[in-house]
């Protein structure tokens, strides 16, 4: 990761956007994403892409991340001028007291804290504590009024994100929130990159979308991939990294930091694609590791590859600690080794590949 791809990366993962309200992510990276493609475009809910014309006019691939993070949005102002609120996607409410948050209202960013009642006060009958239900959180504006904090330019229905941002952690880390999944906005635009400083071109035309709503369901991926219908999808995510204490293997897989992308199999995975990402790896002596889907993936490849006839797909992931927290953990190696496998995969498509079952 050189400086320019650096400062993109903190740009893009400090720029708030949680599902529904993605407009100001997006902006960072279709900015970015134009000095690298032929167009830049969006649609009516904000999905952005950036294609990359191949030799064959024919032909498309899809590489498909999300843009959406997970949040908070205000449901309730009581006369006290405090805020009730509900979540955005799958926030952890375990974690959220006592954070500092951002609200972002009709006049702009309003900065507040989730209460946290001192533990000398708080009923604690019954022995352990329970994890507070949501609408058991409250948050703290500084006002004393609901007047007050209308004053503020804030409303129900406003989003709120806490305000954690990234840091460097050793010499190969960074954690914060939100890299679930705008680290995969950082690597389709260094795939977008490579292939633009490329001696070979693709001969495959190249489609990078950065897709809206997947913490809620994946429409974003859905609503994009009836606009492009490519032959086939890549969907990069990130997925869980199984290697810290109280984890058990037999349940959740073996997945770990530093040891390089995942490929998933099974599911929406469709075998062609999956092989030629691991015939890729091999090739390129790129380290990944193998993943299971059992019913579904949890991600957008579960709304794209039943499209219309179906779209071939397959997903890749980096292993991420600490998913949907504020702390959230990835290894920049990791993401390094990825675009290389992404960059490879769509380099290594041709006009006579095909990827449908053969009988």
């Amino acid at each position: 990761m050189d400086k320019e791809a650096k400062t993109f990366l903190f740009d893009l993962l400090s720029t708030p956007s949680p599902t529904g309200f993605e407009v100001a992510g997006q902006r960072v990276w279709a900015k970015y994403v134009k000095k690298y493609s032929d167009t830049v475009q969006n649609d009516a809910y904000g999905n952005t892409w950036a294609t990359v014309k191949g030799t064959d006019k024919e032909k498309s691939v899809m590489l498909e991340v999300h843009a959406d993070e997970i949040g908070y949005i205000v449901k309730y102002i009581s006369p006290e001028g405090f805020l009730a609120v509900d979540r955005i996607g799958g926030s952890d409410v375990a974690t959220a007291r006592g954070r500092w948050v951002t609200l972002f209202g009709d006049k702009g960013e309003v900065p507040g804290i989730i209460g946290n009642t001192a533990i000398h006060i708080r009923d604690r009958k019954g022995g352990e504590e329970k994890t507070p239900d949501v609408h058991e959180l409250y948050v703290d504006v500084g006002a004393k009024t609901d007047k007050e904090v209308e004053k503020m330019g804030l409303r129900v229905g406003h989003p709120m994100v806490y305000s954690d941002t990234l840091r460097e952690l050793g010499k190969e880390c960074i954690a914060g929130r939100a890299l679930d999944n705008r680290i995969g906005g950082y690597i389709v635009s260094q795939v977008l990159r490579n292939l633009s400083k490329s001696k070979k071109k693709p001969v495959w035309t190249v489609h990078a979308v950065n897709a809206v709503q997947e913490e809620i369901g994946g429409y974003g991926a859905k609503m994009i991939t009836h606009r492009l219908l490519p032959e086939i999808a890549v969907v990069f995510d990130v997925t869980h990294s199984t290697d810290t204490p109280g984890i058990r293997k037999e349940q959740h897989s073996k997945l770990e930091m530093r040891k390089g992308p995942t490929v998933t199999h099974g599911a929406c995975n469709h075998p062609a694609v999956v092989n030629r990402l691991i015939d890729t790896a091999k090739k390129k002596k790129i380290a990944i590791q193998h993943e299971a889907a059992g019913r579904y993936s949890g991600t957008d490849t579960d709304q794209i590859y039943h499209v219309q006839e179906g779209i071939p797909s397959a997903l890749v992931s980096i292993p991420l600690r600490y998913m949907h927290s504020v702390v959230e953990m990835a290894n920049i190696q990791d993401a390094d080794h990825a675009v290389t496998l992404l960059t490879e995969f769509v380099l290594s498509l041709t006009a006579k590949d095909e990827f449908g079952v053969k009988l």
